[in-house]
């Protein structure tokens, strides 16, 4: 499956796709349209932040 690491560290950590996609600015549709191709590494990189900044916040 395309993007896995990032399905599974949101999954992990308990954030919601929609939840990424409104800190990228866009509605949860189209990233999660965006998932369904592979992500060069520096956007992996941007998502995985945003992930982990939505962890630290439910805390």
């Amino acid at each position: 499956m395309a993007n896995a690491e990032i399905r599974q560290a949101a999954e992990t950590s308990k954030v919601r796709l929609w939840q990424i996609g409104e800190q990228l600015n866009m509605c949860d549709s189209n990233f999660s349209r965006m998932l369904r191709k592979e992500l060069n590494s520096e956007v992996k990189a941007q998502i995985l932040t945003i992930i982990e900044h939505l962890k630290i916040q439910k805390k």
